[in-house]
């Protein structure tokens, strides 16, 4: 296999990129950026950290972040499975990337930054839901927020309706290959709806 060992090797593969591929980058919110990225319930956070890279989903029942002023977005850690591995990332390195998804656009918009977790009370105070609060919310400073191509979804069909998921395996059934048989299994499928209800926030 042969490997590419510079950038000018790429880009000769690809050519120069379009002049509004590049004039759409935006330093900070802006009206149409902020009216985009408020309709998102579903982002995916990218960090960076000593063991290597991590995506982690962020969904929320409104908008998956909250703008504290134009360069700064807050983003609360609700419960998850508690493996950490985008607050330890962005603990030991604060670099991120979020890239923000609306249901039907085949569009979404990107977002690189630096982030710190922060447990301020005052903060964590306003997403609270049903008595609770995060432990913890991230706070990101903008880099870039940029539109990405459409391609990639209309090629995937990502929003055709179509529902695949019955063919695919359970997270029962992968954790009982995963554990070889410790855990996992149909109980755990069984089970997962009602535990999701009720640690939902």
């Amino acid at each position: 296999m042969t490997w590419l060992d510079t950038v000018e090797e790429l880009e000769g593969l690809y050519g120069t990129p379009g002049a509004p591929s590049l004039r759409k980058v935006a330093r900070k919110m802006t009206p149409l950026y902020r009216k985009w990225i408020m309709a998102s319930r579903l982002a995916v956070l990218g960090t960076v950290g000593p063991e290597g890279t991590d995506v982690s989903p962020r969904g929320d029942d409104g908008p998956v972040v909250l703008e504290l002023d134009p360069g700064r977005l807050a983003m609360p850690d609700w419960r998850g499975n508690n493996r950490l591995d985008s607050l330890r990332n962005i603990v030991r390195d604060p670099r991120v990337s979020l890239m923000f998804l609306v249901p039907g656009s085949n569009n979404v918009v990107r977002l690189n930054g630096t982030a710190g977790v922060t447990t301020d009370k005052s903060l964590r105070a306003r997403f609270e839901k049903r008595g609770k609060v995060p432990a913890t919310v991230i706070v990101i400073e903008i880099t870039e927020i940029y539109t990405q191509c459409a391609r990639a979804f209309m090629r995937a069909k990502t929003w055709s309706g179509q529902d695949e998921s019955e063919t695919l395996p359970t997270v029962g059934q992968i954790l009982a290959e995963a554990s070889e048989g410790e855990e996992g299994g149909a109980n755990y499928d069984a089970e997962w709806a009602e535990r999701a209800a009720r640690t939902m926030w």
